[in-house]
């Protein structure tokens, strides 16, 4: 096998018997770290501190990661005007967070005789959502429940500049 030394430097070809003695006299493990090559390579290290760093390392790996998270706003047909709003509220909330809605209008009884109501309600939210959502299908009716997912959009807020009346402008002499 080919060894490579504990401070990185290469030893050469020699047996499994010896690379174990030289692990064994620096007080290290004996890692193979390429089976598959000919001959096999190993390398002298400390195995606790390498997987422990390696599991450290794969800990901040994903701390940078966001998961997308479908969260759910749930609608009747006869929803208060004043809830509605709250229920935009809150999803507009849910998508500034990058965060994924499912928005959703359940019939019950003779509601379900007309989903127009739903739609329209529907519809309503997906325009108030509509600068910082757009829906990834069209709406759909599965049985008694209306659905639409909606996603993040993609345009960045531009920064609007407000004009401070007390300024003056450079350009303008003042008298």
């Amino acid at each position: 096998m080919r060894l490579i030394g504990h401070t990185g430097e290469q030893i050469g070809v020699i047996s499994l018997h010896e690379a174990l003695m030289k692990a064994d006299e620096v007080g290290l493990d004996l890692v193979e770290i390429v089976p598959t090559s000919s001959p096999p390579v190993c390398k002298i290290m400390n195995y606790g501190k390498y997987r422990y760093d390696q599991t450290k390392r794969e800990k901040e790996s994903k701390k940078a990661q966001h998961q997308v998270k479908i969260k759910e706003i749930k609608l009747k047909p006869n929803i208060d005007t004043h809830d509605l709003e709250t229920k935009i509220k809150h999803a507009r909330d849910f998508v500034l967070k990058g965060n994924k809605v499912k928005v959703t209008c359940t019939f019950r009884g003779r509601e379900a005789m007309h989903p127009e109501v739903g739609e329209k309600l529907i519809k309503k939210l997906c325009a108030d959502l509509e600068d910082v959502a757009t829906s990834e299908a069209p709406i759909k009716l599965l049985g008694r429940i209306l659905t639409v997912v909606l996603a993040p959009s993609i345009k960045k807020k531009k920064d609007v500049k407000t004009s401070n009346p007390l300024e003056v402008s450079q350009e303008e002499p003042v008298v």
